[in-house]
């Protein structure tokens, strides 16, 4: 589960910004809306963040992408030392004269451990990097690594098994992506490179990415069709049932729609409406984050679909009992209201002049008990909106 995510000096956000996904325990309203699981702190199921066109909302997303690639890639570098992922995913701050470091930095909960897990980088090496392990229990935190260009120590839990294999770690890769790709009898590499991958980046073209479908959707109507179906029905896509034939090279998807006549007749899912696509694909998306605890990050997830659709897979992450997360961008302030949130989901990013994003959530404000949210965010009380200079519109002739 993911509780925080921290970046510093990465693409438009050059100051360290933290999106947190932890509860404020002040507010009552929507309990559904988090996450309990047997402590004392709750997170939030779904976290949405508004922002201009250009804002760099897109950025926040595209950070945790990056993030997530060089841990990925890191112990992959090809021979060519400009091809490394350092290098390829380093990218700074660029309206000032020297660059500086980047960093990123998560905590995530797996278990009754809570893991504090980050590095700071450049195009040419890790700067430094850590990983801090909580008892959720007794409170009690441990070192497990700390490393910096000139070392790298190991706490006592996993000194002996590590220490021979620490100088064979290259500069330009991360020790957690070197130690998960080893074979060790402790398995505290791979949970935690797991749990940061469990967040799932989804892709912007997701939409025209077919083979997520082939890939995914057929195993959704073996074990999930009656789920699917009743989402298809409560959107209105028309859609009564779904089937695929996969005795062919290519695999293809046939929906039922009912006629006038009272007949039913077959249509291939890609004659289906782009948004009733993206609706299954997000849906394959949902299902997979709530059925695996899971997260998912998606930029603009308003695009080609209805503000109430938006709403229903939104719904998909309230189920009782789930600790999945949903965390999207948008622009469409339709949901921004006190009926749907909590002032503790709500997040903002602004650009200013010199092209510094910051985030903000609407908790950060002092908001009335009778406050319109929507009102107040059009109005610029939270910032995050376009700043639109006067312009005159010429009249046709």
């Amino acid at each position: 589960m993911l509780v925080q995510f921290m970046l510093k000096n990465v693409l438009s956000f050059k100051e360290e910004t933290v999106l947190d996904m932890t509860a404020i325990n002040a507010y009552k309203e929507h309990e559904s809306n988090l996450i309990e699981n047997g402590m004392k702190e709750r997170f939030l199921k779904v976290a949405a963040v508004y922002g201009a066109n250009a804002s760099g909302k897109s950025n926040l997303y595209k950070a945790m992408a990056c993030f997530q690639q060089i841990i990925i890639q890191s112990f992959n570098n090809v021979q060519n030392e400009a091809d490394t992922a350092i290098r390829r995913y380093y990218v700074p701050f660029s309206f000032e004269e020297e660059w500086e470091n980047s960093e990123f930095q998560v905590i995530e909960i797996l278990g009754d451990f809570e893991y504090k897990y980050g590095f700071e980088y450049n195009a040419e090496c890790i700067v430094s990097e850590w990983l801090y392990r909580k008892n959720r229990n007794t409170n009690r935190t441990v070192t497990i690594y700390e490393r910096t260009t000139e070392y790298v120590e190991f706490g006592a839990s996993v000194r002996k098994e590590c220490d021979v294999y620490k100088e064979q770690v290259p500069a330009e890769t991360l020790v957690l992506s070197f130690f998960n790709k080893l074979k060790l009898k402790t398995d505290l590499f791979r949970d935690v490179y797991s749990g940061i991958m469990s967040t799932l980046v989804v892709p912007t073209d997701f939409c025209e990415d077919r083979s997520i479908l082939e890939a995914f959707l057929p195993r959704m109507i073996n074990h999930e069709k009656e789920k699917l179906i009743q989402f298809l029905a409560a959107i209105d896509t028309g859609i009564d049932d779904i089937v695929y034939d996969d005795s062919e090279k290519e695999i293809s998807f046939i929906t039922f729609h009912k006629g006038k006549d009272g007949k039913r007749y077959p249509l291939y899912l890609y004659n289906e409406s782009e948004g009733t696509i993206k609706s299954i694909m997000l849906f394959i998306y949902a299902r997979m984050a709530v059925l695996s605890d899971g997260s998912i990050f998606v930029d603009e997830l308003n695009i080609k679909l209805h503000p109430l659709l938006l709403k229903f897979i939104i719904d998909l992450f309230y189920e009782k009992d789930s600790m999945a997360q949903l965390i999207y961008t948008t622009h469409d302030t339709t949901l921004m209201d006190k009926k749907f949130f909590r002032r503790d989901q709500i997040w903002f990013v602004q650009k200013d002049e010199f092209g510094y994003s910051e985030l903000s959530a609407l908790s950060d404000f002092k908001v009335r008990s009778d406050a319109s949210f929507e009102k107040d965010y059009l109005a610029g009380v939270y910032g995050g909106i376009p700043l639109l200079g006067e312009f005159d519109m010429k009249e046709g002739e």
